[in-house]
């Protein structure tokens, strides 16, 4: 089975005329304003966050990619865009850079990580791609971790360009264990060579997040510490130029609170805390910051800080001016923008390079492994129990409590899950890889943990604060009850960190009254019939997401762990329909937790 392509929505252009629509504002690179004051400018591409997208399409709706926004994605547009810049540039100094998170996002990914990994010979498309634009470096981001160290490394083989990590350190030495800059000379007629030095930051995040596969063989410590050791370094190697390339957020924060020393998005720290740093690709927020200037506390530079979105919806343009001066160069003045994908088609040569790679995985997603009895949807799992979520915590508790063994055996299990897309469904009838992808689209791995009654408790607690307080029983919106993320709310609770628990052999029940403030909601819990008591244990099937801490839940992180065989949880769902034939919602399905007000039922239009 192979996709047909269809044009893009939008009017395509390419060359100097793409760069017009795509909203290129180009100026002259600075003439000398006096005898003997030579300028020049050097410009850094970059991009940042791709996740696995080389073309501009959904896998798992198998249409072209679209949104509200009208954003198109995929490198093979971000291509377009970059080869035009530089040739609209011709000899001026040029380097192209990505921020981190590649190899991890999609079912392209995805497959050729799994089913058919590059550890076995395959090359990832990602790197034909990448290859093919010509980066002169790339971060890692911490998703580069995500399927192991063997995978990393071989994609890391498979690249032109160096991956940058100056905080990925062995843990025995402290050293580097990748690359931790890359330094380039430009050529200028009359004047010395300039010389850029580019560092890569990661996110220390990935000993929480990736623990699994990198305790014990690599350490991430701060970016604020690794980047103060270096950047003196490439001065001192004679960079008249620094620029960072960083997998962390430009405003400061931390997803694992203080489980960490250092935080996690903190581009704007080593701007202000680390001298001579001159502009910050920054990455992993998945935020559009066209141009964002921080004033170092001890120089007084203006640090330029610019960040793409992600997916290749926008390519970064990082204007630096230079001067020489005393016979060095110095950076004079900085300006960021950036530019949209939505205005330009995929560049041929990129699009050529994976075209059998995403037909492979087309054909695979759509491959059929069983039935459903009836159609299943997630559209109102996050105000209500709908069998689709049920389904999940059925195979994750199944799995778990099948590898159980000794005094563990006889724990009775449980189950978290969160929709993490609402737009999930199962059809009546065939069911394909692509629908059970559609349902749980992060690449988790499976673990059990123990946790007591008043454990349990308190994780249902935190995470009913994914509801806002309100009064009476409705009719209600979503919206009017519900924390969630929406364009007029950008900042409020993603529908990912919003569990429900379930039972495996027996229902575990309960109510999350909104009408009471946050940590007084759940009411009622029990454990077949039986209210759950404090010291009561349990075996819990969860993520590894939430046992390494992700969104801060109570407990799983430091409770012991019965279950760890780093299977899929993706594929464990996938092995389940395929070796079950049938998905059928009498055999796990039933209504355990309902919202409610006062005691009363609350109506959710």
């Amino acid at each position: 089975m192979t996709s047909q392509h269809t044009p893009s929505r939008r009017t395509v252009v390419t060359g100097a005329a793409a760069l017009t629509a795509a909203g290129f504002v180009a100026t002259a690179a600075p003439a000398s304003a006096r005898p003997g004051a030579l300028r020049t400018r050097v410009t850094v591409l970059g991009t940042t966050d791709l996740h696995g997208n080389v073309l501009n399409w959904d896998y798992f709706k198998n249409l072209e990619f679209d949104n509200s926004k009208h954003d198109d994605i995929g490198i093979a547009k971000a291509a377009t865009l970059i080869k035009a810049v530089r040739e609209q540039l011709g000899t001026q100094p040029v380097l192209t850079l990505d921020a981190g998170d590649t190899i991890q996002g999609t079912p392209l990914a995805y497959y050729y990580a799994r089913i058919d990994p590059i550890t076995g010979g395959s090359t990832h498309p990602m790197a034909n791609a990448m290859n093919l634009v010509g980066y002169d470096a790339a971060a890692l981001g911490n998703h580069e971790f995500n399927y192991g160290i063997d995978t990393l490394r071989t994609f890391e083989s498979q690249l032109d360009f160096p991956l940058l990590g100056a905080n990925a350190v062995d843990p025995a030495t402290g050293r580097p264990v990748f690359p931790p800059y890359v330094i380039k000379r430009f050529k200028v007629h009359g004047a010395p060579d300039l010389t850029v030095g580019v560092l890569g930051l990661t996110n220390p995040g990935i000993a929480i997040w990736d623990k699994a596969n990198v305790e014990g063989r690599m350490e991430f410590p701060g970016l604020v510490e690794q980047a103060s050791k270096f950047v003196p370094e490439l001065k001192r190697r004679g960079c008249d130029v620094v620029v960072i390339s960083a997998h962390s957020g430009a405003d400061t924060s931390s997803s694992y609170g203080d489980a960490l020393p250092w935080p996690e998005n903190a581009a704007s720290l080593v701007a202000e805390q680390v001298p001579d740093v001159d502009a910050i690709l920054v990455g992993h927020a998945h935020k559009d910051i066209p141009a964002r200037y921080v004033t170092n506390a001890e120089t007084g530079h203006e640090v330029l800080l610019t960040e793409p979105a992600y997916w290749g919806m926008r390519v970064a343009v990082m204007d630096l001016d230079v001067e020489l001066d005393r016979g060095r160069w110095r950076v004079t003045r900085s300006k960021g923008q950036l530019l949209n994908s939505n205005t330009v088609s995929g560049d041929p040569a990129v699009l050529a390079a994976v075209r059998e790679q995403h037909d492979t995985v087309v054909a695979y997603v759509n491959s059929v492994i069983g039935t459903s009895t009836t159609a299943l949807s997630a559209d109102r799992a996050v105000v209500e129990d709908v069998p689709i979520i049920d389904f999940v915590q059925y195979v994750q508790a199944g799995a778990v409590k099948a590898a159980l063994s000794g005094a563990d055996a006889s724990l009775p299990v449980l189950s978290i899950a969160a929709p993490f897309n609402r737009g999930a469904s199962f059809p009546a009838g065939e069911v394909t890889v692509r629908d059970v992808a559609g349902l749980y689209i992060y690449d988790n791995t499976l673990l059990g943990v123990k946790v007591t009654g008043a454990q349990v408790k308190d994780y249902l607690e935190y995470s009913a604060r994914y509801f806002q307080q309100v009064s009476g029983t409705g009719p209600f919106t979503v919206e009017q009850v519900t924390r969630a993320v929406t364009p007029t709310a950008p900042n409020g609770t993603p529908d990912y960190n919003f569990d429900t628990v379930a039972g495996l052999d027996a229902p575990l029940t309960y109510e999350i009254d909104i009408s009471q403030p946050v940590g007084s909601r759940i009411v009622g819990l029990a454990y077949d019939g039986v209210p759950v008591a404090p010291g009561q244990e349990f075996a819990m099937a969860v993520n590894n997401y939430r046992q390494s801490g992700g969104g801060g839940f109570p407990h799983v992180s430091t409770a012991p762990v019965v279950y760890n065989r780093q299977d899929e949880i993706r594929q464990l769902i996938i092995d389940w329909v395929t070796a079950h034939g049938v998905i059928d919602p009498a055999a796990f399905a039933s209504v355990d937790w309902r919202l409610v007000s006062g005691g009363q039922p609350v109506q959710i239009s």
